[in-house]
């Protein structure tokens, strides 16, 4: 036993579960990645043993775990639910991994732990003020801090801005309604609107066709790109947030996405003297793509 206090943070995702050892400040001193297995049990087994094997000689001196997973989270019990890519209807993830491995633990929502490691990541000891973390994944939504403290919500529905059916398109969502935002600017959907071939990233290659003049790719970039500034005015406009970061997997198209995203919010500011007094686009940042946000925030949430 050393006078050294660790975390270790947990990200699963659909095909991989990663951890990073970290001191209290956040600071990655380690990190393992695994293939993520089906099923409760072998999540529970997995993450389990990639905690022992990231901590390692310390183990001992870790003081909790966090975890941050996909589906439904209650973030007071460490229950989860209807995670549906790792074959999960319930799991009391929380308590049968803590039980293992005898120390607290604590499970969030992978997007708020994203939200977490980001603001971290990026703002460092400055916690004053709202960051808003905007996940263009699979699906959107987006992590709330004030002053550094994560935002739930009354049910644990804070920042599921996807699902607001504000989108002209009116497509079909799987939630039921017509017109969520995720349909036309999460990741799934663009990859639905614009299909590439080989593995070509929809988001860059919508991006340069419509730029080199493809009538089609300007118009599914712009029912694209007012999606996404749908997305940042709602969240601007509810918390009044100091930055905004956009993270998820689209985020990993760069500098252009904020290029595009500057183009739509400066249109709408040429006929909105209010929308310009606000000056959003100063406040957007990329989430940094090469770190492990979302298994540090697990740690710090």
């Amino acid at each position: 036993m050393t006078d050294k206090q660790y975390l270790v943070g947990v990200d699963i995702g659909g095909t991989k579960i990663e951890a990073v050892l970290t001191d209290a400040s956040g600071a990655v001193l380690d990190s393992k990645r695994v293939p993520a297995r089906r099923g409760g049990d072998n999540v529970v087994e997995d993450v389990v043993s990639l905690v022992r094997e990231v901590a390692g000689d310390r183990l001992s001196d870790v003081t909790r775990v966090g975890m941050g997973t996909p589906g439904q989270v209650d973030s007071t019990t460490g229950r989860i639910a209807n995670v549906v890519n790792l074959d999960i209807d319930t799991l009391e993830l929380g308590a049968l991994s803590g039980e293992r491995l005898g120390l607290p633990v604590h499970v969030d929502n992978d997007v708020n732990a994203a939200a977490v490691g980001a603001a971290a990541v990026l703002c460092g000891d400055d916690t004053d003020g709202t960051v808003v973390f905007l996940n263009f994944g699979t699906g959107l939504a987006a992590g709330i801090l004030i002053d550094g403290v994560l935002q739930h919500g009354y049910s644990g529905a804070a920042g599921e801005i996807g699902h607001v059916p504000v989108d002209p398109n009116r497509f079909a969502c799987p939630c039921g309604q017509q017109g969520c935002l995720e349909t036309v600017c999460s990741g799934a959907s663009v990859a639905r609107l614009w299909p590439t071939a080989d593995g070509v990233p929809p988001m860059p290659d919508l991006i340069a066709k419509a730029r080199g003049g493809d009538a089609d790719a300007r118009r599914v970039l712009a029912m694209v790109t007012h999606a996404i500034v749908d997305a940042v005015q709602i969240a601007a406009q509810s918390v009044d947030p100091r930055m905004i970061i956009f993270g998820g997997g689209m985020a990993k198209t760069g500098q252009p996405l904020i290029d595009v995203t500057l183009d739509e919010l400066h249109a709408r500011e040429a006929s909105c003297p209010f929308l310009k007094g606000l000056d959003l686009g100063s406040r957007i940042r990329l989430a940094p793509a090469d770190a492990p946000l979302g298994a540090i925030g697990a740690a710090l949430a």
